[in-house]
């Protein structure tokens, strides 16, 4: 972070101060304190930072921004609301550098595009992007204060689970190029149907920068609709033949996928890493974007070409012969049906499923879990083991099916212990849930020697 002036955080939230002493960092967590911070007083559900104010000064902190009055000896910055004048400061100090930034959000496939964002710029800039899931309204804010004066450029993916999110989160990053990868029915719970979803992302265009265009699953049923009068839209995709990003010749190994993306008159072979149709639409992505900021065709393959896996995503690993595949970090139907495809397309023995419930459907839940279980089953999948209330509705629809196996469990270690009487080297196993499910427990009893 570049140090500023206490009285110019206090004009950028339209309050007033005292001192005028210089503020090195901006901190949210009082266990974090570090000398010439200011601390920003959020209130939580289980916590509230005007509890910790007088505690704070004490171990170094220049100011304080409160929402209430506090028993403290030092300066304090009055606002109506911490968290959003944490938002407000943000959006300011984002405006005090002129790189460009990508902001992006979509049911699915968020983070993935991230990453691959990430490698493709980082073959031009040096490039600062949210770490782990810190994409709400703590952790953007959080990496927009990271930026210094030796960042070319950001990348910031906006997570959301209702209306205003985005908005309140794209007006902090002022994005220089948008991405939505695709709308699912992730958090449709809170937002109705998928065209709420559709709506909520698109509040990506409330910062979005003048001209700065939108880049968009072409592929996608909705935002394949969707037009712009005052900036450029960017579709990519595989199926579209107006798409202006068009992945051809797509050939799956066991661990990467080559293919050729077609654009603007022009050709460019990429190898990623990965497997699966839907690492290839965010890679499709992540090329338009680099393109777009003035990366060249050939620093994107490049960079895509060293992509790593983030987190409990898609990683693939051996284990005594076994191909194993955790995915645990989350799921939505449009995931699942996604892993299910990379499953499939492995050489293994017996292919086995490991299906934990996905959360936040709300009332399509039920429907949603059963319909992967008849999926699994015409896809092919000898085995499923589920755990979950939800995801047994997925093991009985697939022995309705004809799946060869199917079982319940309600007990990891059960679980974990099926796996290891039922599976043996050559086979393939595909581990996916929620991430509130914790299935990487199940995991980690069944590879424990």
């Amino acid at each position: 972070m570049i140090p500023l002036r206490l009285k110019e955080i206090a004009a950028a939230l339209g309050s007033v101060c005292r001192e005028d002493k210089e503020v090195l960092s901006i901190c949210t967590d009082s266990r974090k304190i570090t000398k010439g911070c200011l601390f920003i007083a959020l209130v939580g559900e289980r916590f509230d930072g005007h509890d910790f104010v007088a505690s704070a000064f004490e171990q170094g902190a220049v100011a304080a921004v409160c929402s209430k009055a506090v028993e403290a000896d030092g300066e304090v910055i009055a606002v109506e609301d911490t968290g959003l004048a944490f938002l407000q400061l943000a959006a300011y100090y984002r405006s005090l550098f002129s790189i460009p930034v990508v902001g992006i959000t979509g049911s699915v496939g968020k983070t993935t595009t991230k990453e691959m964002v990430y490698a493709v710029l980082s073959e031009k800039y040096n490039t600062l992007k949210n770490e782990g899931n810190l994409n709400n309204e703590i952790g953007l804010p959080t990496t927009v204060f990271r930026l210094d004066a030796d960042y070319e450029a950001a990348i910031l993916e906006m997570g959301m689970s209702a209306f205003g999110e985005i908005s309140r989160l794209t007006k902090v990053a002022q994005p220089s190029v948008g991405i939505i990868s695709k709308i699912g029915v992730s958090h449709i719970e809170h937002l109705g149907s998928r065209e709420g979803i559709l709506k909520a992302k698109l509040e990506i265009l409330d910062g979005l920068k003048p001209g700065a265009p939108l880049i968009v699953n072409g592929d996608d049923d909705l935002l394949s609709t969707v037009k712009l009068n005052d900036r450029r839209v960017i579709r990519f995709g595989i199926e579209n033949v107006e798409n202006e990003y068009i992945a051809k010749d797509i050939q799956q190994g066991e661990q990467s996928t080559t293919f050729t993306v077609v654009f603007g008159g022009k050709v460019q072979t990429v190898t990623i890493p990965t497997v699966g149709r839907h690492n290839v639409y965010n890679a499709l992505s992540a090329f338009a974007a680099g393109i777009e900021l003035g990366v060249s065709p050939e620093q994107a393959a490049l960079g895509l070409e060293k992509y790593v896996t983030s987190g409990m995503r898609q990683r693939v690993r051996n284990f005594n012969g076994i191909t194993m595949i955790e995915d645990c970090y989350n799921a939505s139907p449009d995931s699942v049906r996604a892993a299910i495809e990379v499953l499939v397309s492995m050489n293994a023995k017996t292919k086995a499923l490991v299906f934990g419930d996905m959360l936040e459907l709300g009332s399509i839940s039920a429907e949603a879990h059963a319909g992967l279980g008849k999926l699994a089953a015409e896809k092919g999948i000898d085995r499923l083991y589920t755990y979950g209330e939800m995801a047994a509705l997925a093991a009985e629809a697939a022995k309705g099916n004809g799946i060869a196996f199917a079982k319940s469990f309600d007990d990891k270690k059960a679980l974990a212990s099926q796996l290891k009487a039922d599976l043996s080297a050559g086979d393939s196993v595909l581990f996916k849930a929620s991430r509130g499910m914790k299935l990487e427990e199940a995991i980690a009893a069944f590879t424990e020697e």
